[in-house]
């Protein structure tokens, strides 16, 4: 069964936020072909084709470099828009470790008897 991430279980799986998910998580790590974009996001290639152009458009997406014709991307992180996803990511993920640290003490606490 298939992990979502906590970014996707608030804004959905429509191709374009798995797209984002992916690349926010593995942001400054590497750089990517839309081969591997469309693999590790589970979205199709023509989907990818459909909605990559937008997220280049809009300065989400960035080309680092070229190998041989494969061309490489990854999230523009001097982009204001990706900087603001990044730090809505980041509060996401915060909250969800909170809630579910609270579920793990209440749990502890009804092991206790008093």
């Amino acid at each position: 069964m298939e992990e979502i991430s906590a970014f996707r279980k608030v804004f959905g799986s429509s191709p374009t936020i798995k797209v984002i998910d992916f690349l926010l998580a593995e942001r400054g790590l590497y750089d990517y072909t839309l081969s591997d974009i469309s693999g590790n996001s589970g979205v199709s290639w023509s989907s990818l084709h459909r909605i990559f152009p937008k997220l280049i458009e809009m300065g989400i997406v960035e080309q680092t470099r070229a190998i041989a014709n494969a061309k490489l991307y990854q999230l523009n992180e001097k982009n204001t828009l990706v900087q603001e996803l990044i730090r809505i990511d980041s509060k996401i993920s915060d909250y969800f470790i909170h809630k579910e640290l609270e579920i793990q003490e209440a749990k502890l606490k009804q092991q206790i008897p008093a």
